[in-house]
């Protein structure tokens, strides 16, 4: 009788769990600021010249799954997750079009509010910011069955399943029928099928964002619009030598690792001013390398874009 009682409490806890986070419209939460862990969307966090604190992670709910359908080899078949969505119905998720991996703009071009919050296996603590995911839904007579391609751009830290896809309420509908959008957004959570798949980004290059707070002793950059892996696993920076009167600054021909911040960011810290123009080499997951010469100038300003000529094959 006791070991029944117990099966009923752990069930009532469990439903409990997913009634909430029909209720909350999704499970990605606020961004604790300093340190890489983010529980969700909102503004960005001020970086500082000294690292923070770090924050713990939470223990996801559910563990993860033994097989990874995550990884950059893109051999793969569709796997199973669940579904939910978070912000507005038409919207790209959280309020301030932002994310726990830093990107801006992701109701914009190229992102289009096709985004997503992932679960640790997706995230993969910022290493999956930027990857891309086709996701389609069949269970739910609204569904259309149609593969509809995102980007993770956030985190989620409250699964209901191994793999949880906390989708935008654009993306959420975008699996649906035509003109029956808000029926499947009214379902809440739902079972969907997901594969990697390469990303694409037309016409761009690999583009870096100074991040508001850099100065001559601390550079933050983010790196977005990558093709194939989307994501970023190593970011290093080289330095020029100070041009001297009527010349240009050449390059030191030394490589320095970054350190990852948070997210898609990664940053130098350095006890002397640091010397442009800047350099940057990106490897992605799948160890393929970019070189980006002098791409950020000398005279760089904080919250300034500088966008490469080089691409991903």
């Amino acid at each position: 009788m006791a070991m029944a009682a117990s099966r009923l409490s752990s069930r009532a806890v469990a439903a409990a769990l997913l009634l909430l986070l029909v209720a909350g419209n999704g499970s990605c939460a606020k961004h604790k600021k300093g340190g890489k862990s983010h529980k969700g969307a909102h503004a960005a966090p001020t970086p500082a010249p000294s690292p923070s604190v770090p924050v713990p992670t939470p223990t996801p709910a559910v563990p993860a799954p033994a097989a990874n359908g995550t990884n950059a080899d893109y051999g793969g078949g569709w796997l199973n997750a669940r579904a939910t969505w978070y912000g507005a119905p038409n919207g790209a998720g959280p309020d301030d079009n932002g994310g726990a991996c830093g990107f801006k703009g992701v109701n914009m071009p190229p992102f289009s509010a096709m985004t997503s919050c992932g679960n640790e296996p997706i995230f993969r603590d910022g290493k999956g910011c930027g990857s891309c995911y086709q996701i389609r839904c069949r269970a739910h007579p609204a569904c259309s069955g149609i593969p509809e391609t995102v980007i993770i751009t956030d985190m989620n830290y409250y699964p209901v399943a191994p793999y949880h896809f906390d989708l935008s309420g654009t993306a959420f509908g975008a699996m649906a029928k035509d003109d029956r959008n808000d029926e499947l957004r009214h379902a809440g959570i739902i079972d969907i099928q997901f594969k990697r798949v390469p990303c694409l980004y037309p016409g761009l290059t690999v583009t870096f964002h100074v991040e508001h707070g850099s100065n001559p002793y601390y550079l933050a950059v983010l790196v977005e619009y990558e093709n194939g892996d989307g994501d970023v696993e190593k970011v290093e920076l080289m330095e020029s030598w100070p041009a001297e009167e009527g010349g240009e600054a050449e390059p030191t021909g030394v490589w320095v690792p970054m350190r990852e911040s948070w997210g898609s960011i990664w940053r130098m810290d350095s006890r002397r001013a640091l010397q442009g123009p800047f350099s940057l080499r990106i490897t992605n997951e799948s160890g393929k390398t970019l070189v980006a010469d002098q791409v950020i100038p000398a005279d760089w300003q904080p919250d300034a874009v500088y966008s490469s000529i080089v691409q991903f094959d």
